[in-house]
């Protein structure tokens, strides 16, 4: 039995290597094995078909297709606006080639441009080439798309300009104007407070594209020339017969006309070094302020070679009064430890048209820092005369108390002094507005301090002006927030801690006071009141409040200096 079996096992296994070895001899000669691979071949390329009319065609270009041992039919499919055909006549989207034809050799594949009516510009597309168990090939198609209607073609939908002065005009932006099947000339409009020209030179509101030009580029310049202030929109239009119209949207801002009057420039401040704490000078400003709005004062410091002075200091610029011959404090400002103030861009700003029937013609200035070093500052004073519409054409200033030369030459606080601060003010009849304008900083760190905090620089105080007795302003001498100053390069001076009502590196505040009536024709008392309870006990200096007050009247009509007596 052993034998027999043994026998029948290798007789199987004799018909098992017959088998494998037939098997094996098959996937060699390549009738079967699914080794063979299937490919699509493409001769040949297709470039882009330039420009076309819309609903027309182009001149076809062609390609070869043919097939590798492919074992199913060539899909052919092209994207919308191209078009495929295999005789050059009859044109679609989708096209077949059977498999045997493509197995056995090239087909001429024609393409072409087709574009639709709102095919209009650079057009994409693609020519998809599929067969079952072949890679599926793809070609790139692009045109440019034209249409056959009247058109009027622009390269921007809209313009900004920049901020430009009322009657002032602003730099001309270029617009690229062509039309495409044009017959007659392009008109183009703008809305008012806008420009148009065709040769960057004359300008008006309307210009003519003449038609034997219309289809070729041209370029159109266009400003904005305010006649208002503030934002301003306009439309620019370009019409032709048989065309839609084309637009240009415009914008800007409309701002005032500034005339700009330098005067001191980089003047040396300073004690010892052959330098002086003060200087002044007589300066030519504007003559004619009836149309200025607003008077803007800017104080630039800047260190002169060796640095500025380490110390917050007392300054302030002042302008003569030459009806009294007093000197009017235009501003006051504490210096930077340190350093200047060129973090602001323009220096210490200040509104000064309060003093407009000062600041006309022939001016003289002084300008004051209490520097007791030889490094001091340079300073820099300039102003912005801004043309508008005044509130009131005519304005008259008067002083009333002014004990503001310097930081210890103001009011002493907590202790008896003999300084007048009751006065009697007299309004011309004519005035139509009236108001008060107080600058007021105190100096000194004298005991005993209230909450911990000594007087006059540190201490929070209210004080009051009255009129006729009756306490009817406050100015409140509280903090300031002197941290938050953009003029932070003060380091390392203690310049962060708030003071009482003023800042290190900061424009001391100026307090208006607007009276409810007009107090035209009448004749009042004032006092300026410093809070009280509390008493200087001397054991730490003195404490002083420098303080300047103006009583100012504004009218329709020429208008007089109110009257200040003691």
């Amino acid at each position: 039995m052993k034998a027999v079996y043994l026998k029948k096992s290798l007789a199987l296994f004799a018909v098992l290597i017959i088998v494998l070895f037939v098997v094996n001899c098959s996937s060699e000669d390549g009738s079967d094995g699914g080794t063979t691979s299937s490919n699509i071949v493409i001769t040949g390329s297709i470039g882009a078909f330039g420009e076309v009319n819309v609903l027309a065609h182009s001149a076809s270009q062609s390609i070869e297709v043919s097939g590798d041992n492919l074992s199913a039919n060539v899909a052919i499919s092209s994207t919308a606006n191209f078009e495929i055909s295999l005789d050059d006549s009859s044109f679609s989207n989708q096209l077949t080639i059977s498999k045997d034809v493509a197995n056995a050799g090239n087909q001429t594949l024609f393409v072409r441009f087709s574009p639709s009516a709102s095919a209009l510009g650079p057009v994409s597309g693609e020519l998809s080439l599929q067969s079952n168990s072949a890679t599926t090939r793809t070609i790139s198609l692009t045109g440019v798309g034209l249409s056959t209607a009247p058109i009027i073609n622009i390269n921007v939908s809209s313009f900004n300009f920049q901020d430009t002065p009322i009657a002032q005009q602003s730099a001309a932006s270029a617009l690229f104007v062509d039309g495409n099947n044009l017959s007659a000339a392009i008109n183009l409009s703008v809305s008012e407070g806008f420009e148009i020209s065709l040769d960057g030179t004359s300008f008006s509101d309307v210009q003519q594209i003449a038609s034997g030009t219309v289809n070729n580029q041209t370029t159109v310049f266009v400003r904005f020339a305010p006649t208002e202030l503030g934002d301003a929109m306009g439309v620019l239009s370009l019409e032709s017969e048989g065309a839609e119209t084309a637009e240009v949207a415009l914008s800007g801002t409309g701002i005032p006309i500034v005339h700009n009057y330098l005067t001191f420039d980089k003047e040396r401040l300073a004690f010892g070094g052959g330098f002086n704490q003060s200087a002044t000078q007589t300066f030519s400003l504007h003559d004619d302020v009836s149309n200025i709005e607003t008077i803007k004062m800017y104080v630039k410091l800047t260190c002169p070679t060796g640095g500025c002075d380490e110390w917050d200091v007392y300054a302030n610029v002042k302008i003569k009064d030459d009806a009294s011959g007093e000197l009017y404090e235009l501003g006051r400002y504490i210096t930077p430890y340190w350093n200047d103030n060129s973090q602001l861009d323009r220096g210490f700003e200040f509104d000064v048209t309060d003093f407009k029937s000062l600041l006309s013609g022939s001016a003289e200035l002084r300008i004051r820092t209490e520097c007791w070093n030889a490094r001091g500052y340079e300073v820099t004073v300039d102003f912005d005369f801004i043309e508008g519409t005044p509130d009131y054409p005519y304005y008259a200033i008067s002083r009333v108390i002014a004990y503001d030369d310097w930081s210890s030459s103001g009011v002493p606080y907590g202790t008896a002094h003999s300084m007048d601060l009751d006065k009697t003010i007299s309004i011309p009849a004519n005035a139509e507005s009236t108001h008060l304008r107080t600058v007021i900083s105190g100096w000194g760190q004298a005991s005993p301090a209230i909450g911990g905090r000594t007087c006059a620089e540190w201490c929070f105080r209210t004080h009051d002006v009255r009129i006729n007795g009756v306490n009817t302003f406050q100015h409140d001498m509280g903090p300031l927030d002197c941290a938050s100053n953009p003029v932070n390069n003060q380091e390392p001076g203690n310049w962060q801690p708030d003071r009482a009502g003023w800042c290190p590196g900061m424009v001391v505040p100026y307090r208006i006071d607007d009276f409810a009536t007009n107090m035209a024709g009448n004749t009042f008392g004032f006092e300026y009141a410093y809070e009280g309870g509390w008493t200087n006990d001397g054991q730490n200096g003195n404490a002083f409040y420098a303080t300047s007050t103006f009583v100012v009247v504004k009218s329709n009509t020429p208008i007089t200096k109110p009257v200040v007596t003691d």
